[in-house]
């Protein structure tokens, strides 16, 4: 039983940006009661700006902090007052999660143990080796809070493994999950991996899981209602209607067919 029955961006607007994009204009009455549903379009239609809508909406956290605070979100602060949810069942828990801000998250605790470093060099020599990494390790707050929740050994994943490890810990059994171009961080390997968890999550009926993808394999996960956004509206497809689809699968029967064209 999904949380988020349908959402509404109740505007005539047309301009200036983000009322002009076509995730935007067209979202009227758009059906979620899915347990997974799925925005998929060209880059620039607002695939991405809906998420981050209803993820403020919903005040979903960041891995690392919140939308209501975080400068990157203007585009979704600036339609709030137009965003209508209508709800099965409420609740605030669940998160919203870009490929992006995970890998902004691991640089910045990479910075902030050079830094520390750096600080704590004049010591080197004078103290134990072993006291000024406890030192560091006890200075780094982000350090701390990677190990705190998601275990000691983070950093000797590889991207795509840290990415679905942090996926695993977060993702609970009740919560509205938004998960905007998780392949950016994924193998299609880790793909499948990514739908396998998703599937499992939703056989207990408590989680909502609304994806943004580029991605014909997350595309093809069982039982998604698949919306296809281009400059003339939002359509409810199956996913090898999608051009993602028939572009992927035209290249990979016959690459020359549009290499030849380059």
């Amino acid at each position: 039983m999904p949380f988020i029955r349908s959402f509404h961006i109740n505007s005539s607007k047309t301009h200036p940006f983000p009322f002009n994009i076509p995730a935007v204009k067209f979202a009227k009455d758009i059906s979620i009661e899915n347990g997974i549903t799925i925005f998929v379009g060209d880059n620039g239609c607002g695939k991405s700006t809906l998420l981050e809508s209803i993820a403020l909406h919903c005040n979903l956290p960041l891995i690392g902090g919140f939308i209501s605070n975080n400068p990157g979100f203007e585009a979704a602060r600036l339609l709030q007052p137009f965003v209508e949810l209508k709800w099965q069942r409420q609740t605030k828990n669940g998160f919203f999660f870009r490929a992006e801000d995970f890998s902004d998250f691991i640089d910045g605790v990479e910075k902030e143990k050079m830094k520390i470093n750096l600080d704590l060099y004049d010591l080197k020599g004078q103290v134990d080796d072993d006291i000024i990494k406890r030192m560091a390790e006890g200075m780094n707050h982000s350090l701390r809070e990677m190990r705190k929740n998601y275990g000691d050994n983070m950093q000797a994943y590889s991207h795509g493994e840290a990415y679905i490890k942090i996926l695993q810990m977060r993702i609970g059994d009740k919560g509205i999950y938004l998960l905007d171009e998780p392949e950016a961080a994924l193998s299609p390997l880790k793909q499948l991996s990514l739908m396998s968890l998703i599937l499992e999550l939703l056989k207990g009926k408590n989680a909502q899981f609304i994806l943004a993808t580029h991605s014909p394999i997350l595309m093809g996960l069982p039982g998604a209602a698949l919306y296809q956004v281009t400059d003339d509206g939002m359509e409810q497809v199956d996913f090898k209607e999608t051009d993602h689809y028939r572009i992927t699968k035209t290249f990979l029967d016959d690459p020359g067919y549009y290499l030849r064209y380059l």
